[in-house]
């Protein structure tokens, strides 16, 4: 009889286990919003200048009462499949917890259904790569409930780029040059001065 009840727990705490770890997919959220950002297709922005407009809302077209569950919206940046070619660690996975499609957090806000907008301006450590918008809605245990894209399930439309930088600031190369210069000045003084000790102690 022990043996039959611990091998119920045992059993119980394994489906537990399962149900928790698998966590919501994506297949599992319908499109309730609309997303669209002010870029245009193939348009390049630079990290650390270029800067994106995001839109969001609900569609209406959905029966009242689909996001009343809707607590926030949180928007991400996330790679297109070209981007994503030979990239394990950009790899779209169903489980939303174990998917890397979507890895640079936008912007989180609470969740109303229209005027919604958000001008971000692209960080400097943003990866050149070929990107898209994605927007979930998340419930009060901070489960996402729904999503909404400015691109269609192929993934392949309103695509832009961003180009990181090189690392290097501008005023870095230039205080470089000017360092560089003043070192070569100081090294000819340098000789020139040396020079005219060494004929000044000739003379003498």
């Amino acid at each position: 009889m022990a043996a039959i009840e611990g091998f119920l727990v045992a059993s119980l705490l394994l489906s537990c286990l399962a149900s928790t770890s698998y966590g919501v997919t994506f297949t599992s959220l319908q499109k309730t919003l609309v997303v669209s950002a002010s870029n245009k297709q193939g348009k390049v922005l630079k990290g650390g200048e270029g800067n994106i407009t995001i839109t969001w809302s609900y569609n209406n077209s959905f029966p009242a009462g689909t996001d009343s569950a809707y607590k926030t919206v949180k928007v991400k940046l996330c790679y297109a499949p070209i981007s994503q070619v030979d990239r394990a660690w950009r790899k779209t996975v169903d489980n939303l917890e174990k998917d890397k499609t979507c890895q640079h957090n936008i912007v989180s806000k609470p969740y109303s259904p229209s005027n919604n907008n958000f001008t971000w301006s692209v960080e400097r450590d943003v990866p050149t790569a070929t990107y898209f918008i994605r927007a979930y809605a998340y419930n009060s245990a901070d489960e996402e409930v729904s999503f909404g894209q400015n691109t269609d399930a192929h993934k392949t439309a309103n695509l832009f780029q961003v180009e990181a930088i090189s690392g290097r600031h501008a005023s870095l190369d230039i205080a470089s040059i000017c360092f560089s210069a003043f070192a070569i000045v100081s090294l000819f003084g340098f000789f020139f001065l040396e020079k005219r000790k060494g004929k000044s102690s000739q003379q003498k």
